[in-house]
This record gives C-alpha cells, sequence and structure tokens, in this order.
C-alpha cells in the first residue's frame, strides 16, 4: 500500500551517515523521516550492560561457543553478550558468498547502527589519499580533493569533539581537537626512542571521538576512561547517533523516526531519472508501503546500501536501475589487518596505569609517501598501546593468590591497518537464487585480497618487529592471522563517487548519476580507502552533501 504522509527527505539507515543526515537537513527545516531496520534504542535508557562488571554479564561477557555456531557467521571477536543485543542474527538474516573467498560481514540490528560500536578512531584523510588513484592510473580518480572536505571536517569536529594531539603532518592532517589522550610512561619512552632510531616515522597520541572535555550544550560529559564504549556510554563521551545526532535532529520538530522498518528498494521513474519513493517491510508484521520523498539520502552502511540499489530494478528484470554503466557493486573494499607486533619494555615497574583509555598511541603511515622501491602501493599504519597486566597464577593456595595482586613487566603492542586497491572484479551482486524472508535476493560477495595487500602486510610484520627491537624492546614476537575481507569492518565501495558518468555512480555531490534525488554517503561513496579509519571522512562528506541537496531544493533542482 502507498502512505499518505509526504516527506521532504527519507534517510534510510541512522548510523554515523544516517545521523548527521538527519541532523543536517532537519536543522535546514525540511521535514525527514528516518527508517532503520533495528529495533528502537534510546539514549541511556537501552544500554543494559552499560558500566557492569564481567561477573554481572553473561558468561562473564566471553560468547559461548555454541550461540556462536548457531546464530552467528561473521562474529571473530566482535560479538560478546555485552553486545550482542546490538548486532544481527545472521541465522535469520543471511547473506552468500563466493567460496572460498569468504566474506564477514557485521551488521547491527539496531537504531544507531554501527556507530554504537564503532572503535572511535577519528582521521582525516590527507590530500595525497584524494590523489592517489589518479596519480598511480589505479580505480577512478576522486572527483574532490582535501580541499573540498577540510571545511566540513571542522565543522563535524568541532560539533562532535575529537581529542587528539596536533602533529602538524602533511599526510595526517590536525584536526579541531579537545587535549589527547595523554600518553603513559611506557609510551612517552618507546616514543622517544622509536622517533630517535627511526627519523621521520612517529608515535602519536590517539584520535578519537572520545570527548575529554564536557559539552553541556549536548548534554554530554567527558570519557570516564571505561574502556566500555562498544556497550552504549549513558555518558555520551563518545560519538554515536543516540547521544549526538539524534537529540539535535528531534529538537528540530522536524523528524519522524521509523525502526524495525526493512528498506528493501527504492521506486524509480525511468523517464524522469528520479527516485520516486522508498519501499518498505515492517519487520514484526510483514506489512510492505511506499512512501514518497522529494530526496532520499542512503546510509544503510555501504553493502546494505549496495543490496538496496542492486535490488532496485524494474519488474522482471535482474538489472538495477542504478546499473547504466556496469559500476554498480564493483570495487568493494576494506582495510587489511590481522598483523600484530608486541614486546616486553624493561623498567618503570614501580609504575602502573590508572583507568583504563578508550585509545592509546597511533604509528601513522610512513610507506610509500616519497618514491620507495617497494613491492606494493600505498601503506600502512598501528594502533597500538603500553599497559601492565596482573601477574599470571603461578603455583598454588596463598603464594598464588599473594602474587596475582603483583603486576607483569610492561609490555607493548600495536596492530597494522593497511589499504586495500579498489579492484572492479572485487563486487557485490545479487543471488536470484536465495531469497531472504521478505523476498529479497540474498546479497552475494565475491571479494579478496589481492598480492599487493599480502605484500603489504608482510612488510607490516617485518617493519613493527624491527622497529620494537632497535627501540630496546625485548621479548618481541609477531602474530598474523587469516585475512578476510569484511573482519576490519570498514567495507567500502560499490557506488563510487567520480567525475565521469560512465565509470562511478555518484557525482562530487554524492548524487547519483541516474537519479539526481538520490544522495548515497556511507562507505559504498569511496573510490579509494586510505589506510585510516575512515567514519570521520562518511561524516564530513554527508554534511556537505547535506547542504548541497538544500542548495539544490531551494534552487528548484530537485
Amino acid at each position: 500500500m502507498a502512505a499518505t504522509d509526504r516527506y521532504d527527505a527519507i534517510v534510510i539507515g541512522s548510523g554515523i551517515s544516517g545521523g548527521w543526515a538527519a541532523k543536517e537537513l532537519t536543522e535546514k527545516g525540511l521535514r525527514v523521516l528516518m527508517v532503520d531496520r533495528g529495533r528502537m534504542v534510546e539514549h541511556g535508557e537501552d544500554y543494559p550492560y552499560d558500566g557492569k562488571s564481567a561477573y554481572d554479564i553473561p558468561a562473564r561477557d566471553r560468547m559461548p561457543a555454541a550461540l556462536a555456531k548457531s546464530d552467528y557467521f561473521a562474529l571473530n571477536g566482535w560479538v560478546q553478550p555485552s553486545t550482542q543485543p546490538f548486532f544481527i542474527n545472521d541465522r535469520l538474516n543471511p547473506y552468500d558468498y563466493d567460496a572460498p573467498n569468504k566474506f564477514n560481514w557485521v551488521r547491527p540490528s539496531v537504531v544507531g547502527g554501527k556507530s554504537l560500536t564503532w572503535g572511535r578512531w577519528s582521521f582525516r584523510w590527507g590530500p595525497n589519499d584524494f590523489e592517489a588513484n589518479k596519480r598511480e592510473g589505479v580505480g577512478t580518480d576522486w572527483p574532490i580533493r582535501y580541499e573540498d572536505v577540510a571545511p566540513w571536517y571542522s565543522y563535524v569536529e568541532k560539533y562532535i569533539g575529537v581529542s587528539g594531539g596536533r602533529e602538524n603532518l602533511p599526510y595526517l592532517p590536525d584536526s579541531e581537537f579537545m587535549p589527547p589522550m595523554p600518553m603513559n610512561i611506557a609510551e612517552k619512552w618507546l616514543k622517544t626512542r622509536l622517533e630517535g632510531e627511526f627519523p621521520g616515522r612517529k608515535l602519536i597520541n590517539a584520535r578519537l571521538s572520545n570527548i575529554t572535555e564536557d559539552k553541556p550544550e549536548q548534554n554530554r560529559s567527558r570519557c570516564q576512561k571505561r574502556a566500555q564504549c562498544h556497550r552504549g556510554c549513558s555518558f555520551g563521551a563518545y560519538f554515536s547517533t543516540q547521544a549526538v545526532t539524534l537529540p539535535a535532529a528531534r529538537a528540530t520538530g522536524k523528524l519522524s523516526l521509523r525502526s524495525d522498518s526493512w528498506v528493501t528498494n527504492l521506486e524509480y521513474d525511468p523517464a524522469r531519472k528520479r527516485v520516486t519513493g522508498v519501499r518498505l517491510v515492517d519487520g514484526n508484521t510483514g506489512v510492505a508501503e511506499v512512501i514518497p520523498a522529494r530526496i532520499v539520502f542512503l546510509c544503510a552502511s555501504a553493502m546494505s546500501s549496495l543490496h538496496i540499489l542492486l535490488n532496485s530494478r524494474p519488474a522482471g528484470s535482474q538489472r538495477s536501475y542504478f546499473h547504466s554503466n556496469g559500476a554498480l557493486g564493483s570495487a568493494v573494499m576494506d582495510h587489511i589487518f590481522r598483523v600484530n607486533v608486541s614486546g616486553e619494555i624493561p623498567g618503570m615497574t614501580d609504575y602502573v596505569e590508572y583507568g583504563r583509555r578508550p585509545g592509546a598511541v597511533y604509528v601513522p603511515r610512513f610507506r610509500n609517501l616519497v618514491d620507495e622501491d617497494l613491492p606494493f602501493k600505498r601503506g600502512y599504519g598501528y594502533q597500538g598501546e603500553a599497559n601492565r597486566r596482573p601477574a599470571a597464577p603461578d603455583g598454588f593456595g596463598a603464594a598464588m593468590k599473594h602474587g596475582m595482586r603483583e603486576y607483569g613487566p610492561w609490555r607493548f603492542q600495536m596492530g597494522a591497518f593497511g589499504e586495500c586497491l579498489p579492484y572492479d572484479d572485487n563486487r557485490v551482486t545479487l543471488n536470484h537464487n536465495k531469497v531472504d524472508r521478505f523476498g529479497t535476493p540474498l546479497l552475494r560477495f565475491d571479494v579478496r585480497f589481492r598480492d599487493n595487500e599480502i605484500k603489504m602486510m608482510d612488510d607490516a610484520q617485518e617493519q613493527g618487529m624491527v622497529m620494537l627491537r632497535k627501540a630496546g624492546l625485548t621479548n618481541v614476537t609477531s602474530y598474523r592471522g587469516k585475512h578476510v575481507p569484511g573482519e576490519a569492518i570498514h567495507e567500502m565501495g560499490g557506488a563510487r563517487m567520480g567525475h565521469d558518468p560512465a565509470t562511478s555512480v555518484l557525482n562530487k555531490w554524492n548524487q547519483a548519476h541516474d537519479a539526481p534525488n538520490l544522495f548515497v554517503t556511507d562507505g559504498s561513496q569511496m573510490a579509494s580507502v586510505s589506510c585510516v579509519n575512515p567514519s570521520l571522512t562518511f561524516m564530513a562528506i554527508t554534511a556537505r552533501a547535506a547542504d548541497q541537496a538544500f542548495k539544490q531544493m531551494q534552487a528548484g533542482v530537485i
């Protein structure tokens, strides 16, 4: 059935991008409907394990193997009993992949999306990141540059609060910072030695969307250093839709919100080349309806947005309205990781650290910033921390108990995140032979890392060990797991921006070439992925696109 309500804009998805789209559009005076497939989670009220100790959480917050095997494909350490209420049940909502090229699709199932559980590392892209595709002849050229996004980075950062330290690095631009989370004594020691041994390489404060100063105008308190962010934070100390953008959008009186609403496709008028509405199914009743709107912001998260776009097709056809040039679904990317190096830091055993910082230190990219004779393109960075853990149990009885009141040595560990190149044949499609419980063909993944990424991780593992050893750490070891796309939860691409409608899905304002009233501003828009966490860039580009959409509406263009 068709809905009678009419909105100026529909925002599909309520996560990092969707929340920003709703905030910006409602603050400009538009009537906005935000829809999300997940159940409603109210800030501060629906965080069942916020502040709880391990003994107050089922299974001491370790996912039982039987449950993991029965209900979840994409666990990989990300889903725990304390966060399980925020994640989707893959058994009820399956997807498909081209074996043996496994893809682990980690999906939320709540309003707020991954903004409730994300890692909060917040970096600007640098000029080099927007220029690399063109310079190297890889993929398609970005239609925007750093200068186009820089003012929107500032706009977003001032609003959400980003903690970090100024470094004046051209390849990792500074943000509008709150004071950083201070390094502990062991990290300061390592910083001096590492930077002395490797001129040009840096160890810097983490850049986090955890605020270190109160924001009373948003009813948010500074970080309490509990490191429980992924459970939901009633203090509002980190950026989430619930704590930041949803209250702002609600305050305008212009927002309507529908949870438990699964968008299956966009309705489209091929004669006018316009999206006319959104078809959604009530997740509880199974009733379908089409809701019209002047503009649509598709922010369902990268792969979910591609699923919706691919399924927006004429009756009886398997080809999407938005697949006219063959670009839709291609060049899907994720960061490659699962390389970790660690070692013991000598001395300083008179010191321990109080509190649990939500992030510690970062080693920015140092590879291929200048011409180097390396067997791979692009580069990687490391996220790390130094800490002291309680001593391991040894012996029996009273001696063992007393020994466990002591601490072991300082240890430092860091994990690498590397850039994946945009390969056109890394793609997602629909499997028309398998459908979900709403009758939609399953999304099928055919995505894998290639030789370039594997050689990059070879280098990250080797260089990590060399750096720690030369800096003076002992018992240096490394770990390398299986590299499976999706596990970094930084999936991007598939509806890339570009200059040319023949080779891209979106223009420089995030508008679909095949429908100027459709804006796509989540990870699917990305033409490349840099090596830093992408969410801050999603926010900035979403705010920029919302501003352009409103201007075009005022001008009568859309």
